[in-house]
Protein backbone atom coordinates (compact mmCIF):
# COMPACT_ATOMS: atom_id res chain seq x y z
CA UNK A 1 0.00 0.00 0.00
CA UNK A 2 1.51 3.23 -1.03
CA UNK A 3 1.23 6.06 1.75
CA UNK A 4 -0.08 9.77 0.35
CA UNK A 5 2.34 12.41 1.14
CA UNK A 6 0.17 14.01 3.90
CA UNK A 7 0.16 10.64 5.59
CA UNK A 8 3.34 9.58 5.37
CA UNK A 9 4.56 13.40 6.99
CA UNK A 10 1.90 12.23 9.87
CA UNK A 11 3.58 9.26 10.14
CA UNK A 12 7.09 10.61 10.48
CA UNK A 13 5.86 13.73 13.01
CA UNK A 14 4.84 10.65 15.28
CA UNK A 15 7.59 8.70 15.12
CA UNK A 16 9.98 11.99 16.05
CA UNK A 17 8.56 11.47 19.58
CA UNK A 18 9.36 7.98 19.61
CA UNK A 19 12.97 6.53 21.39
CA UNK A 20 15.20 6.50 18.35
CA UNK A 21 15.94 2.89 18.98
CA UNK A 22 12.27 2.65 18.56
CA UNK A 23 12.34 4.46 15.15
CA UNK A 24 15.43 2.38 13.99
CA UNK A 25 13.66 -0.73 14.91
CA UNK A 26 10.51 0.39 13.04
CA UNK A 27 12.14 2.03 10.25
CA UNK A 28 12.18 0.32 6.39
CA UNK A 29 15.76 -1.07 5.67
CA UNK A 30 17.10 0.53 2.41
CA UNK A 31 17.35 -0.89 -0.26
CA UNK A 32 14.19 -3.80 -0.39
CA UNK A 33 13.95 -3.84 -4.31
CA UNK A 34 16.52 -3.18 -7.42
CA UNK A 35 18.27 0.38 -7.57
CA UNK A 36 18.39 2.06 -11.07
CA UNK A 37 21.83 3.33 -11.77
CA UNK A 38 21.30 6.13 -14.82
CA UNK A 39 23.99 6.17 -17.38
CA UNK A 40 24.01 8.99 -19.93
CA UNK A 41 26.61 7.32 -22.53
CA UNK A 42 26.22 4.36 -24.27
CA UNK A 43 27.12 0.66 -23.54
CA UNK A 44 30.96 0.04 -23.30
CA UNK A 45 31.65 3.57 -22.79
CA UNK A 46 34.45 4.76 -20.79
CA UNK A 47 31.70 5.66 -18.46
CA UNK A 48 29.54 3.23 -18.57
CA UNK A 49 32.25 0.72 -17.86
CA UNK A 50 33.32 2.21 -14.39
CA UNK A 51 29.67 2.86 -13.73
CA UNK A 52 29.22 -1.70 -14.49
CA UNK A 53 32.24 -1.89 -11.87
CA UNK A 54 30.59 0.26 -9.47
CA UNK A 55 27.18 -0.96 -9.84
CA UNK A 56 29.01 -4.64 -9.16
CA UNK A 57 30.29 -3.81 -6.10
CA UNK A 58 27.51 -1.89 -4.62
CA UNK A 59 25.08 -4.70 -5.64
CA UNK A 60 27.17 -7.01 -3.33
CA UNK A 61 27.55 -4.83 -0.24
CA UNK A 62 23.45 -3.35 -0.63
CA UNK A 63 21.96 -6.66 -1.01
CA UNK A 64 20.00 -5.41 -3.40
CA UNK A 65 20.75 -5.38 -8.05
CA UNK A 66 22.12 -1.98 -9.26
CA UNK A 67 20.62 -2.05 -12.58
CA UNK A 68 22.46 0.22 -14.79
CA UNK A 69 20.63 2.15 -17.09
CA UNK A 70 22.03 3.47 -20.04
CA UNK A 71 20.40 6.62 -21.30
CA UNK A 72 23.07 8.22 -23.89
CA UNK A 73 22.14 11.58 -26.20
CA UNK A 74 22.24 15.17 -25.42
CA UNK A 75 26.00 15.04 -23.99
CA UNK A 76 24.15 12.82 -21.14
CA UNK A 77 22.30 15.76 -20.69
CA UNK A 78 18.88 12.98 -21.13
CA UNK A 79 19.81 11.07 -18.58
CA UNK A 80 20.64 14.02 -16.49
CA UNK A 81 16.72 14.85 -16.63
CA UNK A 82 15.20 12.02 -15.97
CA UNK A 83 16.98 11.33 -12.67
CA UNK A 84 16.63 15.32 -11.81
CA UNK A 85 12.81 14.47 -12.38
CA UNK A 86 12.48 11.27 -10.32
CA UNK A 87 10.89 10.17 -7.34
CA UNK A 88 13.52 11.02 -4.62
CA UNK A 89 13.54 7.75 -2.99
CA UNK A 90 16.99 6.30 -3.52
CA UNK A 91 15.55 4.18 -6.20
CA UNK A 92 16.93 6.20 -9.09
CA UNK A 93 20.32 7.49 -9.14
CA UNK A 94 22.61 8.96 -11.53
CA UNK A 95 26.24 8.39 -12.69
CA UNK A 96 27.36 11.49 -12.90
CA UNK A 97 30.50 13.00 -14.40
CA UNK A 98 32.44 15.71 -15.70
CA UNK A 99 30.54 16.43 -18.82
CA UNK A 100 27.35 17.29 -16.32
CA UNK A 101 29.41 20.38 -15.08
CA UNK A 102 30.42 21.20 -18.53
CA UNK A 103 27.28 20.97 -19.42
CA UNK A 104 25.88 23.46 -17.31
CA UNK A 105 28.02 25.74 -18.39
CA UNK A 106 27.70 25.18 -21.91
CA UNK A 107 23.92 25.51 -22.05
CA UNK A 108 21.71 28.05 -21.28
CA UNK A 109 18.15 26.55 -21.36
CA UNK A 110 17.96 22.94 -19.86
CA UNK A 111 14.97 21.14 -17.92
CA UNK A 112 17.03 21.35 -15.18
CA UNK A 113 19.95 22.49 -13.07
CA UNK A 114 22.49 20.18 -12.71
CA UNK A 115 23.86 21.84 -9.31
CA UNK A 116 20.31 22.21 -7.97
CA UNK A 117 18.81 19.03 -8.89
CA UNK A 118 21.26 16.09 -8.16
CA UNK A 119 22.30 15.54 -5.34
CA UNK A 120 25.88 14.54 -4.49
CA UNK A 121 25.84 11.25 -2.77
CA UNK A 122 29.87 9.70 -3.87
CA UNK A 123 32.69 10.82 -5.82
CA UNK A 124 34.26 7.73 -7.62
CA UNK A 125 37.50 8.54 -9.14
CA UNK A 126 39.32 10.81 -11.29
CA UNK A 127 40.73 9.99 -14.73
CA UNK A 128 43.91 12.70 -15.61
CA UNK A 129 44.04 14.14 -18.98
CA UNK A 130 47.58 14.15 -20.78
CA UNK A 131 48.83 16.69 -22.74
CA UNK A 132 49.82 14.89 -26.09
CA UNK A 133 51.39 16.00 -29.36
CA UNK A 134 52.36 13.98 -32.80
CA UNK A 135 56.26 13.07 -32.75
CA UNK A 136 56.19 15.76 -35.65
CA UNK A 137 55.86 18.61 -34.04
CA UNK A 138 59.35 19.94 -32.92
CA UNK A 139 58.13 20.57 -29.13
CA UNK A 140 59.36 18.61 -26.37
CA UNK A 141 58.51 20.28 -23.83
CA UNK A 142 55.86 23.26 -22.56
CA UNK A 143 57.59 25.88 -22.77
CA UNK A 144 58.84 24.58 -26.39
CA UNK A 145 55.01 24.06 -27.21
CA UNK A 146 53.71 27.38 -26.22
CA UNK A 147 56.98 29.40 -28.21
CA UNK A 148 55.74 26.92 -31.27
CA UNK A 149 52.35 27.87 -31.33
CA UNK A 150 52.83 31.54 -31.11
CA UNK A 151 55.02 31.70 -33.36
CA UNK A 152 52.89 29.57 -35.91
CA UNK A 153 48.90 30.75 -34.71
CA UNK A 154 46.13 29.11 -36.48
CA UNK A 155 48.33 26.39 -37.62
CA UNK A 156 48.15 23.80 -35.28
CA UNK A 157 45.36 21.66 -35.45
CA UNK A 158 43.68 20.54 -31.73
CA UNK A 159 41.57 17.33 -31.82
CA UNK A 160 38.67 16.76 -29.37
CA UNK A 161 36.06 14.03 -28.82
CA UNK A 162 33.64 16.89 -29.71
CA UNK A 163 32.63 20.04 -28.74
CA UNK A 164 31.71 20.49 -25.25
CA UNK A 165 33.85 17.25 -24.40
CA UNK A 166 36.38 17.65 -21.69
CA UNK A 167 39.27 17.02 -24.40
CA UNK A 168 37.99 20.04 -25.89
CA UNK A 169 37.57 22.06 -22.98
CA UNK A 170 41.04 21.36 -21.45
CA UNK A 171 42.72 22.69 -24.83
CA UNK A 172 40.42 25.75 -24.47
CA UNK A 173 41.44 26.58 -20.95
CA UNK A 174 45.50 25.92 -22.20
CA UNK A 175 44.96 28.65 -24.50
CA UNK A 176 42.76 30.67 -21.86
CA UNK A 177 45.58 30.82 -19.61
CA UNK A 178 48.52 30.87 -22.55
CA UNK A 179 47.33 32.90 -25.23
CA UNK A 180 47.88 30.77 -28.15
CA UNK A 181 45.87 30.05 -30.44
CA UNK A 182 45.14 26.75 -32.09
CA UNK A 183 41.87 25.45 -34.45
CA UNK A 184 40.24 23.34 -32.56
CA UNK A 185 39.11 20.40 -34.38
CA UNK A 186 35.95 18.54 -33.17
CA UNK A 187 35.26 14.56 -33.91
CA UNK A 188 32.66 12.22 -33.12
CA UNK A 189 34.22 11.00 -30.11
CA UNK A 190 37.33 10.84 -28.74
CA UNK A 191 38.64 7.41 -30.53
CA UNK A 192 38.74 9.06 -33.99
CA UNK A 193 40.27 11.85 -33.04
CA UNK A 194 42.96 9.50 -30.92
CA UNK A 195 43.35 8.12 -34.65
CA UNK A 196 44.06 10.79 -36.39
CA UNK A 197 46.42 12.42 -33.90
CA UNK A 198 48.85 9.17 -34.28
CA UNK A 199 48.55 9.78 -38.03
CA UNK A 200 49.14 13.18 -38.03
CA UNK A 201 46.36 14.87 -39.74
CA UNK A 202 45.86 16.88 -36.43
CA UNK A 203 49.04 17.69 -34.30
CA UNK A 204 47.80 18.37 -30.57
CA UNK A 205 45.25 16.78 -28.64
CA UNK A 206 44.36 16.83 -24.49
CA UNK A 207 43.26 13.15 -23.82
CA UNK A 208 42.62 10.99 -20.93
CA UNK A 209 45.76 8.91 -20.50
CA UNK A 210 44.50 5.68 -20.79
CA UNK A 211 43.17 5.95 -24.13
CA UNK A 212 46.44 7.38 -25.01
CA UNK A 213 49.08 5.33 -23.28
CA UNK A 214 49.77 2.46 -25.58
CA UNK A 215 50.59 4.95 -28.39
CA UNK A 216 52.24 6.83 -25.76
CA UNK A 217 54.79 3.60 -24.92
CA UNK A 218 54.78 2.76 -28.58
CA UNK A 219 56.41 5.99 -29.20
CA UNK A 220 53.42 7.29 -31.75
CA UNK A 221 52.69 10.12 -29.39
CA UNK A 222 54.59 12.45 -27.11
CA UNK A 223 53.35 13.61 -23.74
CA UNK A 224 54.33 16.87 -22.43
CA UNK A 225 52.49 17.52 -19.43
CA UNK A 226 49.69 15.92 -17.05
CA UNK A 227 46.64 17.84 -16.87
CA UNK A 228 46.22 17.08 -13.01
CA UNK A 229 47.83 19.16 -9.96
CA UNK A 230 49.92 15.41 -9.30
CA UNK A 231 51.93 13.27 -11.54
CA UNK A 232 49.39 10.38 -13.26
CA UNK A 233 50.08 6.70 -12.12
CA UNK A 234 50.11 5.26 -15.75
CA UNK A 235 53.21 8.04 -16.45
CA UNK A 236 54.93 9.10 -12.95
CA UNK A 237 57.12 11.24 -14.95
CA UNK A 238 55.65 13.26 -17.18
CA UNK A 239 55.06 17.23 -14.84
CA UNK A 240 52.05 18.56 -14.10
CA UNK A 241 50.84 21.17 -17.04
CA UNK A 242 50.50 23.30 -13.74
CA UNK A 243 54.36 23.87 -13.50
CA UNK A 244 54.16 26.13 -16.63
CA UNK A 245 51.10 26.98 -17.12
CA UNK A 246 50.07 28.18 -13.03
CA UNK A 247 46.12 27.46 -12.22
CA UNK A 248 45.75 24.92 -14.89
CA UNK A 249 43.55 22.01 -14.22
CA UNK A 250 41.61 19.52 -16.43
CA UNK A 251 40.59 16.32 -15.08
CA UNK A 252 37.70 13.86 -15.89
CA UNK A 253 35.82 12.35 -13.28
CA UNK A 254 33.26 10.23 -12.14
CA UNK A 255 30.60 10.01 -8.83
CA UNK A 256 26.99 9.00 -8.20
CA UNK A 257 24.25 11.40 -7.62
CA UNK A 258 20.56 11.47 -6.98
CA UNK A 259 17.50 13.51 -7.10
CA UNK A 260 17.63 16.57 -4.64
CA UNK A 261 15.19 15.62 -2.44
CA UNK A 262 16.62 12.43 -1.56
CA UNK A 263 16.23 11.59 2.36
CA UNK A 264 19.98 12.16 3.82
CA UNK A 265 20.08 8.78 5.33
CA UNK A 266 20.06 7.21 1.92
CA UNK A 267 22.49 9.52 0.83
CA UNK A 268 24.42 8.77 3.63
CA UNK A 269 24.36 4.81 3.64
CA UNK A 270 24.93 4.67 0.10
CA UNK A 271 28.18 7.59 0.15
CA UNK A 272 29.16 4.68 2.88
CA UNK A 273 28.95 1.87 1.07
CA UNK A 274 30.88 3.78 -2.43
CA UNK A 275 33.85 4.47 -0.25
CA UNK A 276 34.24 0.74 1.32
CA UNK A 277 34.06 -0.41 -2.48
CA UNK A 278 36.76 1.84 -3.56
CA UNK A 279 38.81 0.80 -0.35
CA UNK A 280 38.25 -2.34 -1.49
CA UNK A 281 41.34 -3.91 -3.65
CA UNK A 282 39.83 -6.23 -6.20
CA UNK A 283 37.82 -2.73 -7.10
CA UNK A 284 40.69 -0.12 -6.87
CA UNK A 285 42.87 -2.44 -9.10
CA UNK A 286 39.75 -2.95 -11.69
CA UNK A 287 39.72 1.07 -12.00
CA UNK A 288 43.36 1.47 -12.81
CA UNK A 289 43.15 -0.98 -15.63
CA UNK A 290 40.49 1.77 -16.73
CA UNK A 291 42.95 4.50 -15.92
CA UNK A 292 40.89 5.70 -13.10
CA UNK A 293 42.41 6.70 -9.71
CA UNK A 294 39.91 5.87 -6.73
CA UNK A 295 38.84 9.63 -5.23
CA UNK A 296 36.64 8.81 -2.32
CA UNK A 297 35.04 12.07 -1.03
CA UNK A 298 32.25 13.07 1.64
CA UNK A 299 28.61 14.59 -0.06
CA UNK A 300 30.06 17.85 0.74
CA UNK A 301 33.15 17.17 -0.44
CA UNK A 302 32.20 16.10 -3.40
CA UNK A 303 29.42 18.99 -3.97
CA UNK A 304 32.01 21.35 -3.25
CA UNK A 305 34.46 19.68 -6.07
CA UNK A 306 31.31 19.91 -8.67
CA UNK A 307 30.52 24.04 -7.97
CA UNK A 308 34.39 24.59 -8.39
CA UNK A 309 34.23 22.60 -11.85
CA UNK A 310 31.38 24.60 -12.87
CA UNK A 311 32.78 27.75 -12.36
CA UNK A 312 35.67 26.84 -13.99
CA UNK A 313 34.16 25.54 -16.96
CA UNK A 314 31.66 28.63 -17.20
CA UNK A 315 34.78 30.68 -17.10
CA UNK A 316 36.10 28.90 -20.07
CA UNK A 317 32.75 28.65 -21.65
CA UNK A 318 32.77 32.29 -21.71
CA UNK A 319 35.82 33.15 -23.35
CA UNK A 320 36.41 30.75 -25.80
CA UNK A 321 32.33 32.06 -26.85
CA UNK A 322 31.48 28.28 -26.82
CA UNK A 323 28.25 27.03 -28.37
CA UNK A 324 26.67 23.88 -27.72
CA UNK A 325 25.91 22.25 -31.77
Amino acid sequence: MKLTRRAFLQLTAGAAALPAFSRLARAEPYPTRPVRLLVGFPPGSSSDLVARVMAQALSERLGQQIIVDNRPGASGNIATELAAKARPDGYTLLFTLSSNAINAALYDKLNFNFVRDIAPVGSIDRLPLVMEVNPSVPAKTVPEFIAYAKANPGKINMASGGLGSPQHMAGALFQMLTGVEMLHVPYKGAGSALTDLVSGRVQIMFDVVAASIGFIKADKLRPLAICSLTPATMLPDIPPLANYVPGFEAIAWHGIGAPAATPPEIIAKLTAEINASLAAPTVAETLAQLGAEPAPMTPAQFGKFIDEDTQRWAKVVKFAHIKPE
